[in-house]
C-alpha cells in the first residue's frame, strides 16, 4: 500500500532501482511521477499493472498501489481492477516484449473493449531484462546473443494496428523529450477510454543501435494543423518507418467498456451488497 498524505508519488529515500546507468526507464518513471502529481492524482487512488521485464519494475517504484501479473498479463488485470473499482485510475506499464510479445493478444482485445486505463509501453527495441534478445519491434537486421546474424523478421506496429483496431486514443513519444512526452501522458490519463502510449526510451547496455540519438534523428513531431480524428491519415503516419511521427496520432471517442457492462460508476465492487437470492438462482441452474 502507498504511504498516506505524501504530496508526491515518491518513493522513501533508499529505495534500491534495478536498473542500469543511465537507462531510458529511469527519465521515463520521473515524467510518469511528475505526470501524475500535476494532474492532482492522490496515491491511493492510482494502480500501477506490470508484467514481467525491465520496464515492468517501474510500478514499484512509485508510491501507490500496484499489481504485478505473470509475463504479458498486465492488461487483462488492469481492466479487472478497473471493472471492481471505476473509481481507480488504472495505469498498465511495461516493456516492449511484454506488451507486444507475450501480451500481444491481450492487447488486441484489450483495444476492442476500449476500457476506461492507460497503456505507457517503454519501447526500447530489445529485450533488457533477458539480456538482448530480439524483441517484437527490434528493426530487420538487428544483430543480439540470439540472432548473430541479425533480425529477419519485420518489426511490429504497435501504432498501425492500434489505429487499424481503431483504438481510441494512440500516442507515441520519445523519452529525450521530457516536456512533449509529459503532455503526451496528461492527454492519455484524461482521456476517458483505452489510451496507448508508445514511448521511445533506449537501453544503453544491450541494443547499441537505437539511442538517444538514434530516436532524435529518426523521429518528427506531428504538426499543428494535424487532425488526429482522421483515421485513414492516422494509419498513414503510423506506417511512417524512416522517420516516425511523434505526438497524437489518433482519437476517436468510442463506448467505454465499464458502461457497456453496466457495472456501477459510484459504487466499487467490494462495497456492492451481495444479493443472494440471484445468486441462489444462479446457483440452481446448474443443477
Amino acid at each position: 500500500m502507498p504511504e498516506t498524505g505524501k504530496k508526491n508519488f515518491d518513493m522513501p529515500h533508499g529505495t534500491d532501482i534495478a536498473w542500469c546507468p543511465a537507462c531510458g526507464n529511469f527519465p521515463l518513471l520521473n515524467v510518469v511521477k511528475q505526470t501524475l502529481s500535476e494532474l492532482g492524482l492522490d496515491p491511493k487512488d492510482l494502480v500501477l499493472v506490470s508484467g514481467i521485464g525491465q520496464a515492468a519494475k517501474t510500478p514499484q517504484y512509485v508510491n501507490a498501489n500496484m499489481f504485478n501479473g505473470l509475463h504479458g498479463r498486465a492488461l487483462p488485470a488492469a481492466v479487472g481492477i478497473k471493472l471492481a473499482n471505476r473509481n481507480l485510475t488504472v495505469v498498465a506499464e511495461s516493456g516492449d516484449g511484454d506488451m507486444y510479445g507475450e501480451g500481444g493478444n491481450h492487447l488486441t482485445h484489450t483495444i476492442r473493449r476500449n476500457p476506461d486505463i492507460t497503456n505507457i509501453v517503454h519501447n526500447n527495441m530489445i529485450y533488457g531484462l533477458t539480456k538482448g534478445q530480439a524483441s517484437p519491434t527490434s528493426s530487420l537486421g538487428l544483430r543480439n546473443p540470439i540472432q548473430p546474424n541479425g533480425v529477419v523478421v519485420d518489426p511490429f506496429n504497435p501504432m498501425a494496428v492500434a489505429v487499424a483496431l481503431d483504438a481510441s486514443f494512440v500516442a507515441r513519444a520519445n523519452i529525450g523529450d521530457i516536456l512533449q512526452t509529459k503532455a503526451i501522458l496528461k492527454q492519455a490519463l484524461e482521456w476517458k477510454g483505452y489510451a496507448l502510449v508508445d514511448v521511445f526510451q533506449p537501453c544503453v547496455v544491450f541494443n547499441k543501435v537505437n539511442t538517444y540519438e538514434w530516436f532524435k534523428e529518426h523521429t518528427y513531431y506531428l504538426p499543428d494543423d494535424y487532425d488526429p480524428t482522421d483515421r485513414q491519415a492516422a494509419f498513414a503516419k503510423a506506417c511512417e518507418t524512416e522517420k516516425m511521427p511523434l505526438g497524437i496520432l489518433y482519437k476517436h471517442e468510442r463506448p467505454i467498456y465499464e458502461d457497456e457492462l453496466g457495472i456501477k460508476a459510484d459504487t466499487p465492487l467490494y462495497r456492492q451488497e451481495l444479493d443472494t437470492e440471484k445468486l441462489e438462482a444462479l446457483m440452481k441452474s446448474f443443477v
